[in-house]
């Protein structure tokens, strides 16, 4: 395989796999009960789902401009956070509760890839405060705003 063809390789294997998901969510949303606890991800499911599968259709064919893609570096430095997000998605959400599990999975990949010192007390509490922040908005948008279900647990 030629250098110039791996970035577009990449390119259909991710969407790939991206589009996979998608219909596999918005088939789980349409099929879920009590259905009115995943009319908005029913929603936005879909939406993603057809923007998924239009990228996907657009790199087997060529239409995408593509750069030069991921080194073998960036892939590595990649690999953490799409680790702890599987955990996150497949374990943490159903087992500890969508916002507890949600504010972990934040706050160790914000702590994971913030390039700020790791041996500074201001730091952590700069990463602690953007986690609360973070948690706010999230309880605010699902539960305050929307009114959507969450997986509860443990914790909530």
């Amino acid at each position: 395989m030629s250098v110039s063809s791996l970035p577009r390789l990449q390119h259909i294997v991710a969407s790939g796999v991206i589009a996979a998901i998608g219909v596999w969510v918005t088939w789980i949303s349409y099929t879920q009960q009590p259905s009115e606890a995943f009319l908005f991800p029913r929603l936005i499911s879909t939406v993603f789902v057809v923007l998924a599968i239009w990228t996907f259709a657009k790199a087997l064919l060529g239409w995408t401009k593509v750069g030069n893609g991921l080194t073998r570096r960036e892939m590595v430095w990649l690999a953490p956070g799409l680790i702890i997000a599987l955990i996150y998605i497949f374990w943490a959400a159903k087992t500890l509760g969508f916002y507890t599990a949600g504010t972990i999975t934040f706050f160790i990949l914000l702590s994971f890839y913030d390039s700020a010192s790791h041996f500074e007390l201001k730091t952590w509490l700069k990463r602690l405060a953007i986690t609360a922040g973070f948690l706010a908005v999230m309880y605010g948008l699902f539960a305050q705003l929307l009114k959507v279900y969450t997986p509860r647990e443990i914790f909530f």
